[in-house]
């Protein structure tokens, strides 16, 4: 006889046994199991495929050759929904997994530790700029990043302005993850996806200027179902423009869109203008750039290593950039900045062209034009400072933090303390100003010209201070015809004055401005559009140590010529040649 455990033992594992067996055969019985194995072209045992049937992407990409699991992960091998989907990823382009996906051996391992360097990845100028301008950092130059805010946490002034203002721009933003924003919003980011991701043909594809049609992806915490997209090596414009439509504008400005005042002018039918941007902006159309006139894409000059970066973390743009105008522009075209060869730029029967990346359209290349852009005087100029008529001007950036409010933590996606509220004096177009940086004469226009005030949790005004900064930017607006004479040397807003009116009496040039400034916390401002004054004294900061405006003597010298111009209205009339700023002038009797 059993002792009396082991027979209570037995008694217990017999029916056990008996249910899990039962409960075996009737899962196997029901279970559904394809008639056959699914199995890529490439020969991969790919079970998702008995289910994900109509799925059609590039050929690259297909999931009849490559399967689904290599880009979403999973358990390829289950015929069960929940087992087959555990450890998925909707987005294989995102950056938090991009080392399991597109970076994996085999499809492209070269390119994820570029890409997380990159600008578009790092944001390090945005974020060390700021923090300069803010004070909270000694130099432009530190090695702050998204990513280390995603780990870390870190928050400041600057920081809590970043974030919640401002952090929508960047690889490390997910798709879709901002609740109850239009899609415009919610596309922008997603690593890899950002860039090389578009909806397939017949859907609609949100474009800068259609985004106030769009509905939320989502809503109330759910996610619509939308059609699989395509993944592509060429990327529209639109793609670009999605990030690049705010701050500098350079993507908006290419297209001859510019964001005007909120006006909502010219009204239709006694309403508000229907042209508006994300974020309820309205806008005009103006000159386009005259490449995108000719239908040229970004990729057809920005390169890839520019784009996508070189593997090196840069401290700002200038340092990531490869193009320049003489790539293209010049006797002998067709290298970068940094000595590398342009993929696109063709050399038949002794002529240079360019072939779309998009279109594959063929566009010859001239070279400029040797009486204007080569007139000794003009050595300094950038072809932009002569070529590009407008840019878009933003002044006086009013930024308010109230401490008895929330906001959303684009970053965290939470709401934290302080709202953020930002509004400016004026927005114009019309005369870009000019500045120097290093020897070149550049554009500038208002980088940051920052106004704060703070609001603590009683609602009593704590603080504030200005920060008023003039930046150089390459403003996307090229003209075929240049900026006339008169438009530099008789025009006080181009060289850095502002709007007002030079006069030259007993030798001796003065100006009145028009911009008096606007009283604030910290006493009253210098005029928005005052970067110099007529002695040479600059009155706001460079974007960059050696950004400035031009000194007294440049000042001088300049206005003469308009002085000259009053007569002497063309470029090539001979009193230019060997031109000599001392000789007097015999209408004026003075040098």
């Amino acid at each position: 006889m059993k002792p009396p455990s082991k027979l209570i033992s037995a008694l217990i594992i017999t029916p056990f046994l008996f249910l899990l067996i039962v409960y075996l055969v009737y899962r196997e019985t029901t279970t559904k199991r394809p008639e056959q194995l699914a199995v890529t072209t490439a020969g991969y045992v790919e079970m998702c495929l008995s289910c994900h049937t109509t799925e059609k992407l590039d050929r690259a990409h297909d999931a009849q050759v490559v399967g689904c699991s290599p880009c979403h992960l999973g358990d390829a091998l289950a015929i069960d929904k929940d087992k087959a989907h555990k450890n998925m990823v909707l987005n294989p382009g995102d950056l938090r997994v991009v080392d399991k996906t597109c970076g994996v051996e085999g499809c492209h391992p070269a390119d994820v530790h570029k890409v997380k360097n990159s600008l578009m990845a790092t944001n390090r100028g945005i974020l060390s700029t700021l923090l300069y301008y803010w004070g909270e950092r000694e130099t432009q130059d530190s090695n702050i990043t998204v990513e280390q805010l995603l780990a870390s946490g870190e928050t400041s002034l600057a920081l809590d302005y970043y974030r919640k203002l401002c952090a929508t721009c960047h690889l490390w933003k997910q798709k879709n993850d901002l609740p109850d924003a239009p899609d415009f919003f919610n596309e922008k980011g997603g690593g890899c996806s950002a860039c090389h991701y578009i909806l397939p043909q017949g859907e609609k594809r949100l474009t800068v200027t259609s985004f106030e049609n769009s509905e939320p992806t989502v809503t109330n915490g759910e996610k619509k179902k939308k059609p699989h997209p395509l993944i592509i090596k060429k990327v529209p414009d639109e793609n670009c423009i999605r990030c690049h439509n705010r701050s500098g504008r350079i993507g908006i400005s290419y297209g001859g869109i510019y964001e005007s005042e909120g006006y909502g002018t010219p009204y239709e039918k006694g309403g508000l203008s229907s042209k508006r941007l994300p974020g309820d902006r309205f806008y005009l159309e103006i000159a386009e750039d005259i490449h995108h006139k000719k239908g040229m894409s970004c990729i057809d000059c920005h390169t890839r290593d520019e784009i996508m970066g070189d593997g090196t973390s840069y401290a700002h743009y200038e340092d990531q950039l490869e193009i320049s105008c003489e790539m293209c522009h010049s006797e002998n075209p067709g290298t970068t900045r940094k000595g590398k060869k342009m993929t696109n730029l063709a050399r038949e029967q002794g002529k240079f062209t360019m072939i779309g990346k998009n279109n594959e359209k063929v566009y010859p290349l001239n070279p400029p034009k040797k009486e204007s852009c080569g007139y000794p005087g003009h050595k300094r100029l950038t072809c932009e400072s002569c070529h590009s008529t407008w840019v878009p001007q933003c002044y006086g950036c009013h930024a308010k933090r109230d401490a008895r409010e929330t906001h959303l933590d684009k970053l965290t996606l939470e709401e934290t303390q302080g709202w953020w509220e930002e509004g400016r004096s004026y927005i114009r177009y019309e005369k870009p100003m000019l500045g120097v940086w290093g020897e070149k004469v550049v554009i500038v226009t208002p980088g940051c010209q920052d106004i704060v005030t703070l609001v603590d949790e009683e609602g009593n005004i704590e603080g504030g201070f200005n920060r008023f900064t003039m930046a150089a930017i390459n403003p996307h607006t090229t003209q075929a015809k240049g900026r006339g004479c008169a438009d530099c040397h008789s025009s006080p807003k181009t060289l850095g004055l502002g709007e007002g009116t030079v006069t030259k009496k007993d030798g001796k040039w003065a100006f009145t401005p028009l911009d008096q400034g606007v009283e604030t916390l910290v006493g009253r401002t210098v005029g928005f559009d005052n970067f110099v004054d007529i002695d040479g004294n600059q009155l706001q900061h460079g974007s960059r140590a050696n950004l400035r405006p031009f000194n007294g003597e440049e000042l001088r010298r300049i206005l003469r010529v308009g002085l000259c111009l009053q007569c002497h209205k063309s470029y090539d009339d001979p009193v230019y040649l060997n031109y000599d700023p001392k000789r007097p002038c015999p209408v004026y009797n003075e040098p």
